[in-house]
Order: C-alpha cells, then structure tokens, then sequence
C-alpha cells in the first residue's frame, strides 16, 4: 500500500511550501488528491511526480512557441 501524506506533511516534503500552496496546486490540478474519507491525502508517488516534472502542471500542455 502507497503511503498517503496529510496537505502539512506533503508541503513539509516539497521544502517547507506553505498549506496554502498545496491547496492552490490541488484546485488548479498541479498536483492530484485522494479522499479519505472527508479528508484531502496526496499520494506519495504524486509528490515524486511534482518533484521530477519540476512543478510542471500535470493538465494542460503549453502551446509550442514558433
């Protein structure tokens, strides 16, 4: 079973960001959730992610530049 981290201890492991950061990149899509219950969890592949696509939002691709 993958480990599941709370927002604090997620924005802890991404070098101290704010709660509040966390929040912003789960309701823009940059990073996913999982719901536990009524509780926000992030997955701790879902961190590693974040961290090697450099902060890269998972959603949209940006536009190729000519």
């Amino acid at each position: 079973m993958e480990t599941l981290l709370s927002v604090d201890e997620a924005a802890r492991r991404l070098g101290g960001l704010s709660k509040y950061t966390i929040h912003a990149w789960l309701s823009s899509g940059k990073l996913r959730r999982t719901k536990v219950g009524s509780r926000t969890m992030i997955r701790e592949s879902e961190l590693q992610r974040v961290i090697e696509d450099g902060g890269k939002s998972a959603g949209r691709p940006r536009p190729e530049q000519q």
